[in-house]
């Protein structure tokens, strides 16, 4: 006779710290993606199917998008801690709010390394990629960790969900990281405009799921 699927785990909602914590995780996502919409609707020079979200930390305004960063790490990282908190120690419980940590300790390195102007952006940039300093290869650096953790996040939880008995909840999982990975090779190997409007949407799906994430923690359900 074939084992029994294990239920999810249902804990009480959360409270007092660990539920705000978790509900700042919720919306870094939105935060981030609030703000690049916003400054690529009113900066000179940039377009989506041209140039990534991290060239917005350049020129007289590139602040806010450091910012941007700053905030949506460091709440990401919190609500790693308040997840971790909310989970128990087995079946790869404590990897996935690591994973989430890492993530978020990637894009405070993102907003402590600049990325470099590039492709004419900001305006009056030269057209082509341009050299790459130091700060710009550290910064491609801390986010290829921070795309590596959030798409082995979306598989260890895909992996849990389907151990779980919950395969809508695996494919979502799988499917975004999927997305994600894909996007993301695929960007590096051959950059085009339709390639760099799909990663773009694929940094959304990836935003999204860990929003979704926190808000399960939040509401009792351990991923």
């Amino acid at each position: 006779m074939s084992q029994a699927a294990s239920l999810p785990v249902v804990r009480p909602a959360a409270v007092g710290r660990d539920r705000a914590l978790l509900i700042g995780g919720v919306l870094a996502g939105p935060i981030f993606a609030a703000s690049a919409i916003v400054q690529a609707s009113t900066r000179d020079g940039f377009d989506f199917r041209r140039h990534p979200v991290s060239v917005l930390s350049t020129g007289e305004l590139g602040w806010i998008q450091i910012v941007t960063f700053l905030v949506s790490g460091v709440l990401c990282v919190l609500g790693a801690a308040a997840l971790r908190r909310r989970t128990g120690e087995g079946d790869g419980s404590v990897w996935l709010p690591r994973l989430l940590a890492v993530y978020g300790l990637g894009l405070v390195g993102a907003a402590i390394f600049s990325a470099d102007p590039a492709d004419g952006f900001p305006a009056g940039t030269p057209p082509g990629a341009g050299e790459i300093s130091w700060h710009g290869g550290l910064h491609f650096l801390v986010a290829a960790v921070a795309f590596v953790s959030l798409i082995a996040a979306t598989v260890l939880a895909a992996w849990r969900a389907a151990r779980q008995g919950a395969p809508g909840r695996a494919v979502y999982s799988l499917v975004t990281g999927v997305f994600f990975a894909v996007a993301w090779v695929t960007l590096m190997v051959r950059p085009a405009p339709a390639v760099m409007v799909a990663f773009g949407l694929a940094v959304s799906a990836g935003w999204l799921w860990v929003s979704v994430t926190f808000a399960r923690a939040a509401s009792g359900r351990a991923d």
